[in-house]
Order: structure tokens, then sequence, then C-alpha cells
């Protein structure tokens, strides 16, 4: 059973910053490909970063392509979501997903299986 917990949300000013975790449970975690997708309200959820299982491939959304960085530590069993220059329209819950699934890196959310229980980030303009 894979375990996702997520942290570091909160409520920030247009320009700030935030760093998001995400703890996994599980020895294979270097061999899952991770992801942060966000969820608006009405809207769907979607892919913000995603990164390799060794961190040798990232994807960044063109939305937040210069403001956000994903990376990851596997001996600590965690990825992170780095957010500078935060907007309003960044104002989401953040959701961390695992695909245990080798390969590509997959950017749908319906191709990750496991999922924390998502994290508030709100920014005030």
């Amino acid at each position: 059973q894979v375990q996702l917990v997520e942290s570091g949300g909160g409520l920030v000013r247009a320009g700030g910053s935030l760093r998001l975790s995400c703890a996994a449970s599980g020895r294979t975690f270097s061999n899952w490909n991770m992801g942060w997708f966000r969820q608006a309200p009405g809207k769907e959820r979607e892919i913000v970063a995603g990164i390799s299982r060794y961190g040798s491939a990232t994807y960044v959304a063109e939305s937040v392509k210069g403001r956000f960085t994903i990376f990851r530590d596997n001996a600590k069993n965690t990825v992170y979501l780095q957010m500078n220059s935060l907007k309003p329209e960044d104002t989401a819950v953040y959701y961390c997903a695992a695909d245990p699934d080798p390969g590509r890196l997959r950017l749908e959310y319906t191709e990750y299986d496991f999922w924390g229980q998502g994290t508030q980030v709100t920014v005030s303009s």
C-alpha cells in the first residue's frame, strides 16, 4: 500500500513563495514517477509538474513554467514543488500522485494510481 502525505500549503500574497512536500511510504519510491496536480473550484484536475524516477526527466506545465520547480530526494522518499512568484490563479488544492508503472512520464491524472489527500494553496491579490 502506498501512502502519500502532502504538506506546505497555506495562504500567501501574490508574488510570494511556498514549498510543497509529499512524503511517501514504501521502499520502492525510487521506482515511481511522481506528479503534482492541482484542482481549483469548478475546474478539472490538471498537471502542474512531473518527475521521473531518478529525476532525470521533468515536466512543468506552461502556466507555471519559470516559476515552479519539481525535484525529489529518493533517500527521504519525498518529492517537492517549489512555487515562486505565486499568482492568485495558482489558488487550488494541490495533490501529489505516484505512478508505479515504469516508462515515460505521464501527464494525465487518470494515469496515476496513488494520491495524497491534497493541500490547499491560496494566493491573495
